[in-house]
């Protein structure tokens, strides 16, 4: 296909990194990067907890899919809202390059050996519940921002340690900042985590020859 596709994301690295990581499987196939601000992203002091499963990160990417202001949308896959719009569809699904968590601490500590009353930044009910059941003398609080302002506030000391996706990590390039990878015992990964999810309206199915071809690849 000559023409560049149209590919909104979210405005971070991290969605920047996963639509290369889609465009890798093609090879000459060419897209055009369009960052969208969703109301994820522009209220930061929120907390998302209540919001999982909603369309908190993805409404205004599907709004532009279904006006045609773009031809695609990558979403992390776990960020798809439970009932997405009638007129779109999921193409494709990633494989996941890791589905389970980590902890990135200060002292590079692992989470039972973290000072009782330490304290952990997470955005997820399910991370702060698992946390608190293994953990209970710690303190659990919501952190906002993407990953690197995650990382900030946990090296400005806002936070002893933070709960963070190991795949968002490798993306990114940040492995090194891993103080553990917390076990599934202890934390049961979401399983949708680490894979992306390629988004087009139903309407466009030379879009999906092209995307499903890597269903599940």
């Amino acid at each position: 296909m000559s023409d560049k596709i149209r590919v909104g994301v979210r405005p971070s690295r991290l969605a920047l990194k996963q639509a290369e990581e889609v465009q890798r499987l093609f090879p000459g196939f060419r897209m055009k990067i369009i960052s969208i601000e969703t109301a994820g992203d522009k209220n930061k002091k929120i907390p998302l907890l209540g919001y999982e499963e909603s369309d908190f990160f993805t409404s205004e990417i599907e709004e532009a899919l279904i006006d045609g202001k773009i031809d695609v949308a990558i979403h992390s896959a776990k960020d798809l809202e439970k009932n997405m719009p009638d007129k779109l569809v999921i193409a494709a699904l990633t494989r996941s390059i890791s589905q389970m968590d980590c902890l990135v601490s200060k002292d590079n500590r692992v989470l039972g050996n973290l000072e009782t009353g330490a304290i952990v930044g997470t955005s997820s009910n399910k991370r702060k519940e698992a946390v608190l059941r293994f953990r209970p003398d710690l303190r659990v609080k919501d952190i906002r921002g993407n990953i690197e302002e995650r990382l900030s506030q946990l090296d400005k000391g806002d936070f002893d340690a933070v709960i963070i996706a190991h795949a968002a990590l490798l993306r990114l390039g940040l492995g090194y900042r891993i103080s553990q990878i917390i076990p599934e015992d202890i934390l049961a990964p979401h399983p949708l985590q680490g894979r992306l999810a390629v988004q087009i309206r139903k309407d466009r199915p030379d879009l999906f020859k092209i995307f499903g071809r890597i269903h599940e690849k």
